[in-house]
């Protein structure tokens, strides 16, 4: 069976989905480079969807930096509404971070702006930092290789994830909040407040509602609250995946980032067996394995030893807790490549309710021992009905902050008193994961850490630049709704 092909009346549109998977080779670059977010069309089972994207200089989607190459990117906004980028994972100057309004305004249509820092190494990616942008899959993979990617004699592979609606996401978050998306977050109001609170219940929603959260009595976890049209691999489906040729006896290190908005997946290499070398862009201690959970904002680094005798591998991301499922093929020169189903027989469990994946984790380079100035523990509660989500009680523009003094350690204990879990990210920050549950771990350096059901995760975190940075759940209806606080650096 041949190689499955684009369909042709997209066959313009073939070499930006291709572009997703990004060759094992330095690419000659020199001087700035140029992204521009712009519409662009993809296939979905068949029917033309008009998305967003962020495109480099040759029409590709994201960018693939070299070793010690600066991130010197000028960034252009050819969309119709006004937009802001947020560099996920790497480390700039606050006021290129990427945030509506903290400090920098959003990017006007037409808009030109320049962005210069210093790249942390990994697999990264950039999206827009207003959720409905984010969900028209205004998203790019952002990869800054490291020396030991050029000397490794492996093939890379980007796996980038979205879960897609047709609708337009406005309709999709209404759907799924019951209208109490706080619209200001969708229009960059989010530096100074002024979220919109109507018909929101403000209360506190620590550990006293809990008790009044549906499905409590049996401690029932909810996993998704939306049933999106597809899930995408590298913007393609499973009834026409991507191919990627591999060679046989060949390595192969695959980039996942999940760039969903409000999907965890299960990452299965089948017959392929893995290793896990790398999370958020760092390194770990080698954990194999064949099943790996990535939620939103994460990213993993799976290294693959392709047999000998060559054959077809599908490398799948599962939906947890349904059967949806997505993905790519690597084939070696001549291999039958058959079509796989969407679904599986049976529903996916859900990751991370026991933290075993995240307590197994060990840092190639830790963080130095050192006693926190501060230990802070933030609540994460919040109901489906109504649907509203916090940080100790409080949403965006009535928020606590975070507070620490540049150059401090500071450990953070995440305790999730609800009944769906919170991917929480920090910006302008790696952190240690030192803690699960009430076992002390010297566990992996990351950017955003999946907090399940009832759940308890400490991080260890070195303050950096005196500013005001974003610390947020992932989940996109989450953060609509306003479970965002921020980690206010002093000098």
């Amino acid at each position: 069976m041949s190689p499955f092909s684009r369909r042709g009346f997209l066959a313009a549109s073939a070499a930006t989905a291709a572009s997703l998977m990004l060759p094992a080779r330095v690419r000659a670059q020199s001087g700035r480079l140029s992204l521009t977010a712009t519409t662009r069309t993809i296939d979905v089972r068949g029917r033309a969807a008009t998305v967003w994207g962020l495109l480099d200089g040759a029409g590709r989607s994201g960018l693939v930096l070299d070793p010690g190459q600066a991130f010197a990117v000028d960034l252009t906004n050819t969309l119709a509404e006004p937009t802001i980028i947020h560099w996920h994972g790497q480390i700039p100057p606050n006021a290129q971070d990427g945030v509506p309004d903290l400090p920098m305004p959003v990017l006007q249509a037409g808009e030109n702006r320049a962005y210069d820092f210093a790249a942390r190494p990994g697999t990264h990616w950039m999206h827009a930092h207003i959720p409905t942008h984010e969900m028209m899959l205004l998203a790019a993979p952002l990869v800054v290789r490291r020396p030991e990617d050029i000397a490794a004699d492996r093939q890379e592979v980007t796996l980038f994830l979205h879960d897609f609606a047709f609708k337009p996401p406005a309709e999709v978050l209404a759907e799924i909040t019951g209208g109490a998306s706080m619209a200001g977050m969708d229009h960059g109001q989010m530096g100074q407040g002024g979220m919109d609170h109507s018909g929101m219940d403000m209360g506190a929603m620590g550990q006293g509602d809990m008790m009044a959260m549906p499905g409590m009595d049996g401690m029932a976890m909810d996993l998704n609250d939306y049933n999106f049209d597809a899930y995408l691999a590298n913007d393609r489906t499973l009834d026409d995946p991507e191919v990627v040729q591999v060679d046989k006896g060949g390595r192969i290190l695959v980039r996942v980032i999940n760039a969903a908005a409000a999907t965890v997946f299960w990452i299965d290499t089948g017959a392929l067996p893995g290793r896990l070398v790398a999370v958020d862009g760092e390194p770990v201690q080698p954990l194999p394995g064949s099943r790996f959970g990535v939620a939103m904002g994460q990213r993993l680094d799976i290294e693959l030893d392709v047999p000998g005798e060559g054959g077809a591998f599908p490398i799948l991301a599962l939906r947890e807790g349904a059967r949806e499922r997505t993905g790519v093929i690597l084939a070696t020169p001549g291999a039958a490549v058959t079509r796989i189903a969407e679904m599986s027989e049976a529903d996916h469990p859900a990751f991370s309710g026991d933290l075993a994946q995240e307590g197994a984790l060990r840092a190639v380079t830790p963080l130095p021992e050192r006693a926190p100035a501060s230990q802070p523990m933030l609540m994460l509660g919040g109901t489906m009905m109504p649907y509203v989500w916090t940080i100790n009680g409080q949403t965006w523009g009535s928020h606590v902050p975070v507070t620490a003094k540049s150059g401090d350690r500071v450990e953070i204990m995440f305790h999730n008193m609800s009944m769906m879990a919170h991917p929480m990210h920090l910006h302008g920050h790696a952190f240690q994961v030192v803690g699960v549950g009430m076992d002390r771990i010297a566990g992996a350096v990351r950017d955003t850490v999946h907090v399940p059901p009832m759940g308890m995760v400490t991080v260890a975190v070195d303050a950096g630049e005196a500013a005001r940075w974003m610390l947020h759940c992932h989940h996109m209806p989450h953060l609509s709704t306003g479970m965002m606080t921020e980690f206010a650096v002093s000098a």
